[in-house]
């Protein structure tokens, strides 16, 4: 028996022995010893991933994989979940315990995948996986860079970003039309940010919205004073601030907002 790859469900499954070896390899399986994988389809990277010190889950939609996944590897440290990623609650399969988050993400749902992951950062130590190429050098990308925006400055807010190795599309079938590319993301130390995350995505997302303008311009609808318009990083266009002035920028625009309405 095999299973079909479905173009509804961006699957592209990986057939590259070693290729999937060095992906269960990016996991340092440091402080945690659960892994949840997302998308397993024929099992070429779980077969690799069962073979460490750890439990595994792997997760798919497809009843088809499932199926498949149940009868090649009955594995005690294997538990397989026919279930949506982006709907399931991790702390319904994993309880108050950490897990890494690996897999060969589809395509289409990828950024998705990060920003639940990054929801559920307090549980989830490392994120390790393969993304269409484009999206995993812009979760990597640094400021300055033409890629850098929304999901580079919100993944590297909370974690370490890693761009690993590139993977040619010939070795999937059926072939996507792209490279992919493996990252890690590890979390920091202090992953509480010093700043309201949800103001800081809002300025993410309203910022970025408009790249080419200053944030002077791009940032006027959250109704800044005068004389905080005058502090120099707004004269910035979004892709030249480094997270960390990003978390700065959001605390100006909070204390502004006390101050204003003192």
């Amino acid at each position: 028996m095999s299973v079909r790859a479905k173009k509804h469900l961006g699957q592209h499954f990986l057939k590259d022995e070693n290729i999937a070896q060095k992906i269960a390899n990016t996991l340092t399986l440091d402080g945690y010893r659960h892994v949840l994988e997302i998308g397993p389809g024929m099992g070429v990277l779980t077969k690799y991933l069962i073979e460490k010190p750890v439990d595994v889950v792997a997760m798919d939609l497809d009843s088809e994989s499932i199926t498949y996944l149940i009868e090649k590897y009955p594995n005690e440290n294997l538990q397989i979940l026919e279930a949506d990623f982006l709907k399931r609650d991790i702390s319904e399969i994993f309880g108050d315990q950490p897990c890494a988050i690996t897999g060969n993400f589809p395509y289409n749902i990828s950024s998705q995948i990060v920003f639940k992951a990054i929801e559920n950062r307090a549980k989830v130590p490392e994120f390790t996986g393969m993304f269409q190429k484009e999206v995993a050098q812009r979760i990597c990308a640094q400021e300055g860079n033409k890629t850098y925006g929304i999901l580079s400055v919100w993944a590297q807010a909370f974690y370490d970003a890693e761009y690993l190795f590139t993977v040619k599309p010939g070795v999937f079938n059926p072939p996507p039309k792209v490279d992919s590319g493996v990252l890690r993301l590890t979390r920091k130390k202090d992953f509480k940010l010093p700043c309201d995350e949800k103001l800081l995505l809002k300025v993410l997302k309203t910022g970025f919205q408009q790249r080419r303008k200053t944030l002077r311009n791009s940032l006027k609808i959250l109704k800044l004073s005068d004389k905080l318009k005058e502090d120099s990083i707004f004269g910035q266009r979004p892709e030249q601030l480094t997270v960390a002035q990003f978390i700065s920028l959001t605390q100006k625009i909070e204390n502004d907002a006390v101050s204003t309405h003192d």
